[in-house]
């Protein structure tokens, strides 16, 4: 199993993070939209706490995203799936 530490992950953590800010949205904002604390935002997006497959693709959606073109992005990236 993938860490938190894994540059993959933390490459998808990074693209969500940039398209919430690049859409001007808060932590508090995108937080009250999924029906959760401020610091769950804060925590995933700082590392100390790790999303599953479902909440990456909710908050993916939510910003607006499509979570396959950042799995795509990641894999294609590196050629190889890990």
């Amino acid at each position: 199993m993938a860490s938190i530490y894994d540059r993959d992950y933390q490459e998808v953590i990074g693209l969500l993070k940039k398209a919430r800010l690049e859409k001007g949205i808060t932590q508090i904002e995108l937080a009250k939209t999924l029906g959760k604390p401020q610091s769950f935002i804060a925590k995933f997006e700082n590392g100390e706490r790790r999303l599953d497959v479902v909440e990456f693709v909710r908050i993916a959606r939510l910003l607006g995203v499509e979570p396959k073109s950042v799995l795509e992005t990641i894999f294609d990236s590196n050629n190889s799936i890990h």
